[in-house]
C-alpha cells in the first residue's frame, strides 16, 4: 500500500486532499508545514508527497529543496493556488515532480497521484537491464499500460546509464509521460482537452470507445530513443492530425490555472533542455543534456 504525505497549514485543505487519497486505500499521513513534513518523512516510508506552497515556518519551496536532498527518490507534487504561479515554477525547477491546482483537486488529484506513483516505482517490473540502450524504436498500440511500461523501462535505462541523478530521471519521466499521454489522447484518439475540463468521465469514456473503433484503433505511437555521450533524445510521433502549438493557452496565467490545456507542454519545457514540435504538430522531440559523468 502506498504511503502519501499531505502537507498544508490549512486543516480544511489537508482533510479534503487526504480524504480523496484515502478513498483509494492509500495510507495518508499529514503535516502542517515543511519542517514537520521532513520529520514525517524520517518516520514513515513515504512514496509520494503532496504539498502546499505558502506555509509558515518552512514554506513549500524550501521544503521541496530539502526533501530532494534528503529523499531524492520520493516524488513531490505541488498544490497550487491563485497567486502562487511564480513560486510553483521555482519549486518545479528545484525538483518537484508535478503540480495540481487546488480548485481542481477533486477532478485531477487521484489520477495524477496514481500516474506519479506508477512512474516512480523503481525496478517494479525489471530486475536488471541486459545491456546499455543507445538507439532504439518502439511502436505502441493505443494502450495506456504500454505507455506506463515504456516510461518505467526508459527510466531504468537512464538510471543505469549514469547520465542523470534521480531528480533528473524523475523530471524526464514526467516529461515523457506527458508527451506520450498527449500523443495517445489528443493525437491518435483526437479527444479534446475541453471535454475533460467540463466532464472528466466523458473524456475517459470517449477515449476508451475510440481506442477500439476505426480509424483510431489502427493508429500507433512511435518512440525513437537516442542516447549519446552528451544527451538523451526522445522523438515521439503519433498518427493523428496534429495541432497548432501556438494556439495552446499558457497554463501559468491565473485565468488558465484550472484548465488542462497546456499543462503537459509547460512541464516538458520546464524539465527539459529542448522541446520541439514539427510543423504538423504530431511529432515532438525532447532533449536533455547529460548532468554528470559516469
Amino acid at each position: 500500500m502506498a504511503c502519501i504525505l499531505v502537507v498544508d497549514d490549512s486543516a480544511a485543505d489537508r482533510e479534503m486532499a487526504g480524504h480523496l487519497l484515502a478513498r483509494q486505500s492509500w495510507n495518508v499521513v499529514y503535516a502542517e508545514n515543511g519542517r514537520q513534513a521532513l520529520e514525517r518523512m524520517r518516520e514513515h516510508d513515504v512514496d509520494l508527497v503532496l504539498t502546499d506552497l505558502v506555509m509558515p515556518d518552512l514554506d513549500g519551496l524550501a521544503f521541496v529543496e530539502q526533501a530532494k536532498l534528503d529523499h531524492p527518490l520520493v516524488p513531490v507534487v505541488l498544490m497550487t493556488a491563485r497567486g502562487s504561479e511564480e513560486i510553483a515554477v521555482r519549486a518545479l525547477e528545484a525538483g518537484a515532480s508535478s503540480y495540481v491546482p487546488k480548485k481542481v483537486l477533486v477532478r485531477d488529484l487521484v489520477d495524477l497521484a496514481q500516474r506519479i506513483l506508477d512512474a516512480s516505482r523503481e525496478r517494479r517490473s525489471y530486475t536488471r537491464l541486459l545491456g546499455r540502450l543507445r538507439d532504439a524504436t518502439f511502436v505502441l498500440e493505443n494502450d495506456p499500460d504500454l505507455i506506463s511500461s515504456l516510461v518505467s523501462y526508459l527510466m531504468q535505462v537512464l538510471r543505469d546509464s549514469g547520465m542523470f541523478d534521480e531528480s533528473g530521471c524523475q523530471r524526464i519521466s514526467t516529461a515523457l509521460d506527458e508527451a506520450l499521454t498527449n500523443a495517445y489522447y489528443h493525437g491518435n484518439l483526437e479527444v479534446r482537452s475541453e471535454i475533460r475540463e467540463h466532464d472528466p468521465r466523458a473524456f475517459r469514456r470517449l477515449a476508451e470507445q475510440r481506442r477500439h473503433a476505426p480509424p483510431y484503433r489502427d493508429r500507433r505511437i512511435r518512440v525513437r530513443v537516442e542516447l549519446t555521450a552528451d544527451e538523451a533524445r526522445f522523438v515521439i510521433e503519433d498518427d493523428g492530425r496534429g495541432f497548432d502549438i501556438g494556439a495552446v493557452p499558457d497554463p501559468t496565467l491565473p485565468e488558465n490555472l484550472g484548465r488542462p490545456s497546456g499543462r503537459g507542454i509547460f512541464l516538458m519545457k520546464t524539465f527539459l533542455d529542448d522541446v520541439r514540435y514539427n510543423d504538423a504538430g504530431n511529432q515532438v522531440t525532447l532533449s536533455k543534456r547529460r548532468e554528470r559523468a559516469d
